[in-house]
C-alpha cells in the first residue's frame, strides 16, 4: 500500500493506493461545476419524481454500472452510480443520508463532468 498526494484543478487529495484492487477512488469535490447531461431521444425521460438532493458526476466518462436502486436508503459515502474515466471505475457516492428518489442515466451513457445522474430525498 502507497500514499500519494494528488493536486487536480487545485484541489489536494491524498489517495492511499493498494496493489491488485480494481477501484478505489475518493469523492467528487463538492463544488464540482454543474453541467447538463447531453439529451439522448434515443432514450426514455427519468422514471419517478426528482428528489431535493443531487447527486453529481465528479468527471466526465461513462456510466459502467448503477450501485443503488430507487427506494433504496443509502448512507453518506454509500455509492449511487459507477461511472468510468480513463480506463478507471469510480464511485460516485451520496452525499448525505437519505433515500435514492430517481436514477438519470443508464448503463453506457455518456456524460459530462457536474451531471445529475440521480436524485435523494
Amino acid at each position: 500500500m502507497k500514499n500519494y498526494t494528488i493536486t487536480v484543478n487545485g484541489n489536494v487529495y491524498e489517495v492511499t493506493v493498494e496493489e491488485g484492487i480494481g477501484t478505489g477512488a475518493i469523492p467528487a469535490p463538492k463544488a464540482a461545476p454543474k453541467a447538463t447531461p447531453k439529451a439522448d431521444p434515443k432514450k426514455a425521460a427519468p422514471a419517478g419524481g426528482a428528489g431535493a438532493v443531487k447527486v453529481t458526476a465528479g468527471a466526465a466518462g461513462k456510466v459502467f454500472k448503477i450501485a443503488a436502486n430507487v427506494g433504496q436508503n443509502v448512507k453518506a459515502g454509500d455509492p449511487v452510480v459507477i461511472i468510468e474515466a480513463m480506463k478507471m471505475e469510480i464511485p460516485v457516492v451520496a452525499p448525505q443520508d437519505g433515500t435514492v428518489a430517481s436514477i438519470d442515466v443508464a448503463v453506457g451513457d455518456a456524460i459530462d463532468a457536474g451531471a445529475t445522474l440521480a436524485t435523494m430525498n
